[in-house]
């Protein structure tokens, strides 16, 4: 068996075109979609992101507004930039970059963004909103994953999914929307024990734990579908996942490359959660 890829890259285009024919429809009724991107300092990747994150918004039409402050920005002076973009009407996203400099507060951050605007998905009330099956924002990563698997044809509901991660930002959320598709979940992280008897009994496995290459044919059950979320660059400067691609392509139905699978799909999610924001607030300024 050699795995199908799962071509991130693609189906990221293909969701692109579709959002950018929704706000054109937006933009006939007097509604621009209008993303806000805060940066503190000036760490290579994070600059990185914001920018792929800014060319992702002119491309499919929308507005993006980058604020680059220096690493010596305080914590109030930050806490003030977010509220003032909570109250302008043209910003219907708002994106801290993470992470932030030691002196700043992730979580004051994260809590002072609006619910409304916060297309990350990690304010307290989107996180809760996911774990009881109502309505909000989707963290972009995990809701990415949830497309790509879609793309395979393949449904969630009672499949046994495996994710390997524990962090806030992927594997809760993950498997929190695996459980609102109707999966069997199971979370697996750095005390684990015996961890290829876990992974081998996974329909889905979905690797997010940072280790470069610690995933192999050994922890893989023939004819899975595997999501590798990592991103890690060897001594070589090569990016490779969290997954030994060459091992599992051998095993696995269906296989994300690292680039080009998941990475795609997260910038591609939040320009759907920015959209999702503005046809929001344009409801509420017509009640």
């Amino acid at each position: 068996m050699t795995a199908t890829i799962i071509d991130g890259r693609a189906l990221a285009q293909t969701l692109r075109q579709e959002l950018k024919r929704e706000i054109n429809g937006l933009k006939e009724k007097g509604v621009t979609p209008g993303l806000a991107v805060i940066i503190v300092g000036q760490n290579p990747a994070s600059v990185s992101y914001v920018k792929a994150k800014a060319k992702a918004c002119q491309e499919i039409g929308i507005y993006s507004d980058i604020l680059w402050l220096p690493e010596e920005t305080t914590e109030k002076e930050l806490l003030r930039h977010i509220e003032d973009l909570n109250q302008q009407e043209e910003i219907h996203g708002i994106l801290v970059q993470l992470p932030l400099p030691p002196h700043i507060s992730e979580k004051a951050v994260i809590n002072t963004i609006a619910p409304e605007k916060d297309v990350d998905g990690f304010h307290p009330v989107n996180v809760g909103n996911l774990m009881i099956g109502d309505k909000g924002f989707i963290p972009c990563t995990p809701h990415g994953i949830i497309k790509m698997i879609e793309s395979t044809g393949e449904t969630l509901a009672g499949k046994h999914v495996v994710v390997i991660g524990r962090s806030n930002i992927v594997g809760k959320p993950m498997a929190m929307l695996c459980l609102r598709e109707h999966a069997t979940v199971t979370i697996c992280h750095s005390r684990t024990r015996d961890l290829s008897r876990i992974t081998n009994q996974a329909d889905i496995l979905v690797v997010a734990c940072g280790s470069p290459q610690l995933i192999g044919r050994e922890h893989v059950a023939e004819g899975a579908i595997v999501i590798d979320v990592g991103v890690n660059r060897t001594e070589a400067g090569k990016l490779v996942g969290d997954v030994r691609f060459e091992e599992v392509k051998d095993i696995a139905r269906y296989l994300t490359p690292v680039p080009g699978g998941v990475g795609p799909m997260t910038i591609t999610m939040l320009l759907f959660n920015t959209v999702e924001a503005a046809k929001l607030a344009a409801r509420l300024q017509m009640n």
